[in-house]
């Protein structure tokens, strides 16, 4: 089970969100690097990276935090980042500035053709980021709630070619209540490309749920507030998911 600390990005700060309302934004640090650094150091092999302004705006906005931890965590460990990725350029200088997965999500839903094309382009680079409440899609920062069923644009999706797709409960998402298992659970078995769950995850009682259904494709999760606020130790869930996983 690959466990992937958080950095949600806001003016140059690390931050968490509550249900995704940028005006109710904790700050954990003023330093990102340092925070990447930290993660590393406690083993983390993967690092999520969210530009917060830049899903506003829809275009980066923390370039200079973003390339700080890049510079800090080098080829240590992969790094994947998400919000307001929306055209072929931008997801190239991400890749060549040192970004290994670059997450597309409500670009993804608006303009299916863009997934299509940026999967085509950089295969293997691309993650779809697909915000869900009872089983429908939101976008626009969780504010839209649509009609499309999350597991037939998965499907869709998946035949496009996207690497993997990242699962967000948004109902649960900042708010420290337990990881959506069931509905994680259904849509890893309607789709061959890996789940990686978000939203949720409060304690080791979620790491051993995951690694319990990592067989039926849930293989990551992305841990936030959980990490920030104490109620989760990165090196014991790392480390829990490790051993479950070899037995």
């Amino acid at each position: 089970m690959l466990l992937i600390p958080a950095i949600d990005l806001k003016d140059g700060r690390c931050v968490r969100l509550r249900q995704g309302d940028l005006d109710n934004a904790t700050v954990f640090s003023d330093e990102p690097a340092a925070m990447a650094q930290q993660w590393l150091d406690q083993g983390a092999r993967r690092l999520h990276l969210v530009d917060l302004n830049g899903a506003v705006a829809g275009k980066p906005r923390n370039e200079s935090a973003i390339k700080a931890i890049i510079d800090a965590v080098g080829d240590e460990v992969s790094v994947q980042i998400g919000g307001g990725i929306r055209d072929l350029d931008t997801i190239e200088r991400y890749l060549d500035s040192g970004i290994s997965y670059v997450i597309i999500g409500t670009a993804a839903v608006k303009d299916p053709g863009f997934l299509r094309d940026a999967c085509s382009a950089f295969p293997g680079n691309i993650i779809v980021g697909l915000d869900a409440r009872d089983g429908k899609v939101a976008t626009d920062g969780w504010s839209k709630l649509t009609r499309h069923d999350v597991l037939d644009l998965a499907r869709k999706f998946e035949d496009y070619g996207c690497e993997a797709i990242i699962y967000t409960d948004i109902g649960r998402d900042g708010m420290l209540s337990g990881v959506n298992i069931d509905a994680t659970v259904r849509l890893a078995r309607n789709v061959k490309i890996p789940i990686i769950a978000s939203g949720g995850v409060t304690d080791l009682k979620d790491i051993e749920a995951l690694c319990a259904v990592e067989e039926d494709g849930v293989e990551g999760a992305i841990l936030g507030r959980s990490l920030y606020e104490g109620t989760l130790d990165f090196q014991a869930a790392q480390n829990l998911a490790d051993e479950l996983g070899a037995e």
